[in-house]
């Protein structure tokens, strides 16, 4: 199904010559002339096909295998792309909102032409899908690296015993970098949280999901204009509040859904119980946070430099957030105090 959106909604001015872009690379892959590399349609060699991002989809290489799991706007299968096991994500239409799940899958191609070790890399996607049954309700289809069924969510509470402090630390640093490169890209992410964060089998955290992303044009702006037609989505539980009581989303939206992200590493607990309208006008009004006055922040220098650290994640004031690259220094300092214990 066509998209409504147009093909520069996807990629930058100077990366689509024609409408017709046919198989291309990444944007970061250019000719000298600056055209845009184009691969070839036939001949294409397996080992090329999961290095190159394309914006076109060689079906009868795909195979899905078995679902992985599903959500508001689609569902996630295990599945083959010339042979090498890929996620595949199909974004399905929302009867209640189709804007909604049209520009969710645009938005998950925000991060398509990046690749970064705590990133989930996209392989290709498109909106032009073959007619069939099981595509009727799809109006588009994501090909994305395989990085595990795990999410960090399923770690935290699904996991016995209780994750040691170190691979707490070692998390959120993943997360903290995966962060940094994605602000630095003028990226948003909006809906952080640990079931949006795959851990691979070799313990890596790679973000996840990026449907309610934004890209900005400003990296150093605190504070950009919201883009218009946008539907701003997110948990009400990772939320910041300024986003809560309508504002403009910032880089420092996600520094916040950070720190409940570290609370939850660090203590185990779900951040917040009772109505969810009760929860939502208290974290606005009477800047209702998790609770810190559990035993991991106890009065030892670590237990306190974690609370300072956490806290000012999610302080109320934006600008009192640190930068993602803050917040890799700042997990830096407690990994070197956990090793003075």
């Amino acid at each position: 199904m066509p998209s409504p959106i147009p093909v520069s909604r996807l990629l930058p001015k100077e990366f689509y010559p024609s409408i017709d872009l046919g198989p291309c690379s990444s944007p970061l892959e250019k000719h000298v002339k600056d055209s845009t590399l184009h691969l070839p349609s036939q001949g294409f060699k397996a080992r090329n096909a999961l290095k190159l991002w394309s914006c076109v989809i060689q079906w009868k290489q795909l195979r899905l295998l078995h679902p992985l799991g599903s959500g508001g706007f689609g569902s996630v299968y295990k599945g083959t792309y010339y042979g090498k096991t890929v996620a595949v994500k199909k974004v399905k239409k929302c009867t209640k909102n189709r804007l909604a799940s049209r520009q969710s899958f645009w938005s998950e191609l925000n991060a398509a032409h990046l690749q970064h070790e705590n990133i989930v890399r996209i392989v290709a996607a498109t909106t032009c899908i073959p007619e069939s049954v099981e595509n009727q309700d799809n109006i588009g289809t994501i090909i994305m690296e395989f990085a595990g069924t795990a999410t960090l969510h399923h770690v935290i509470y699904n996991h016995a015993p209780p994750l040691e402090t170190e691979t707490c630390f070692r998390f959120s640093k993943d997360i903290a970098n995966g962060l940094h490169f994605l602000h630095s890209h003028c990226i948003i992410h909006l809906d952080l949280k640990p079931a949006n964060v795959l851990v691979t089998d070799g313990n890596i955290c790679k973000i996840a999901d990026f449907g309610c992303s934004q890209k900005v044009d400003n990296y150093n702006d605190i504070s950009p204009a919201r883009p218009q037609n946008c539907h701003l989505g997110g948990t009400y539980t990772h939320r910041a509040p300024e986003l809560l009581k309508g504002e403009n989303a910032s880089f420092k939206a996600d520094i916040y859904s950070f720190g409940i992200t570290f609370w939850q590493l660090m203590t185990r607990g779900q951040p917040y119980t009772g109505d969810r309208q009760a929860v939502l006008y208290a974290v606005v009004a009477y800047d209702l946070r998790p609770a810190v006055t559990d035993g991991v922040f106890n009065e030892t220098p670590l237990g306190q430099t974690c609370k300072a650290f956490m806290c000012r994640c999610w302080n109320k004031d934006p600008r009192e957030r640190p930068s993602a690259k803050e917040l890799i220094g700042k997990v830096e300092t407690l990994q070197d105090l956990l090793t003075t214990m």
